[in-house]
């Protein structure tokens, strides 16, 4: 089967959302033919192959940062992306369109679906439907809504990666299309583990991490007051992660008195990253709102507890006192206290750590790709019974 996806971030650009999308599209490759098209950021290649997935990448303009999108280099993205498909659909044939992202992909990939008759899959995936970060949120910005709302309707297939995006995708645009969950999920982690010395830490410093885009929504701030809170100088906070919001999170360490605490590492390479999360000892989020959070599943595979809010759709996974615990948005003060918990509490971070490499086990990438499998299956037969 060949299958074309649009996807406007693909790594390196974006977070854990783009992160997905490559882990799927390589995972899909081992059965079918994937070709991506994506934005292209600074000296990127054009086109290229990697992992048996062909990448097309089309200029965006303004985007200056690789963690963060402008308004201009998403609405840019629809011209170059359709272009670029249009090209490709001319001389090759594809049996399933799937964009990712109800904007900005979605306008493009619709679009080609329509004009050459090919079943378009659109996955929603969070910060596409709601943003409770940005004021321009797609959910309460009118033309950013219908153009949504459109999206999701004229798709034939429409996938959420939570219950929680599948909520706010009904609340907000209250579709007469379907709209079904599959859950993300991660490949298998292999890395080489390294001690904590390896990354400049101590054995007594005590490691909390984090993961994600230096941004608004990821809400760091209520991290590093939580830290503050804790009041234990060998308590270290790790951020694995850039963005626009790095000078700002450091004043605010600065002025709490804990900067000597909190560690900005920067983005990193992923055997990196599960090298530090596997050296670390619990892993924390305080973020506003998350689609699904496929970072909670890599620190889990790495056997940490999780303690972060109860709001986004890492809800469907987190299982409080099990994986770990979730705590009331906002509430700072339960968040000092939950982690104090586990820092204190030796034998219940062992107990929830064998939990979580077991529970992990079903959250892996290859039941994620047959899941979408059975989909494109489903639609492709569907269109040969009509035709």
């Amino acid at each position: 089967m060949n299958i074309l996806m649009i996807n406007y971030e693909y790594p390196p650009l974006g977070g854990g959302g783009g992160v997905f999308n490559k882990q799927l599209a390589e995972e899909l490759a081992g059965k079918n033919s994937v070709t991506v098209i994506t934005s292209r950021f600074d000296a990127q290649k054009s086109f290229e192959v990697v992992n048996d997935v062909e990448i097309i990448r089309v200029p965006v303009f303004l985007r200056g940062d690789q963690n963060a999108a402008t308004i201009v280099s998403m609405l840019s993205f629809f011209p170059f992306s359709l272009w670029a498909g249009k090209k490709l659909l001319e001389n090759k044939r594809f049996d399933i369109i799937h964009s990712m992202f109800a904007i900005p992909s979605a306008p493009s990939g619709l679009a080609l679906a329509r004009k050459y008759h090919i079943p378009h899959v659109l996955s929603i995936l969070g910060g596409d439907i709601y943003d409770p970060s940005k004021k321009l949120s797609p959910h309460k910005t009118p033309i950013l809504h219908r153009t949504v709302k459109k999206m999701i309707e004229g798709s034939d297939s429409v996938i959420a990666l939570s219950s929680d995006i599948k909520g706010r995708a009904l609340k907000h645009y209250n579709p007469s299309t379907k709209i079904d969950i599959i859950h993300l999920g991660i490949p298998r982690p292999s890395f080489i583990k390294l001690s904590r010395s390896h990354f400049n830490f101590d054995d007594k410093d005590f490691l909390l991490v984090t993961v994600g885009r230096l941004v608004r929504r990821k809400g760091l701030q209520d991290l590093i007051k939580a830290l503050r809170n804790l009041n234990k100088s060998n308590i270290k906070l790790v951020i694995i992660g850039d963005g626009p919001e790095r000078t700002t999170l450091g004043e605010v360490a600065s002025s709490l008195n804990v900067s000597k605490q909190v560690f900005f590492l920067g983005r990193v390479s992923d055997e990196e990253k599960f090298q530090l999360l596997s050296a670390s000892d619990i892993y924390v989020s305080s973020s506003q709102h998350e689609g699904f959070g496929i970072v909670f599943l890599e620190a889990m595979a790495t056997g940490l507890p999780v303690v972060c809010y109860d709001k986004g759709g890492q809800t469907d996974f987190l299982i409080d006192k099990k994986t770990g615990f979730l705590v009331n948005y906002e509430d700072i003060h339960l968040l000092s206290k939950r982690i104090k918990e586990l820092c204190d509490n030796h034998m219940l971070r062992e107990r929830i750590s064998k939990f979580n490499t077991q529970y992990i086990e079903k959250f892996f990438i290859s039941h994620c790709a047959e899941r979408y499998q059975s989909v494109y299956d489903s639609l492709a037969a569907d269109k040969t019974s009509k035709n």
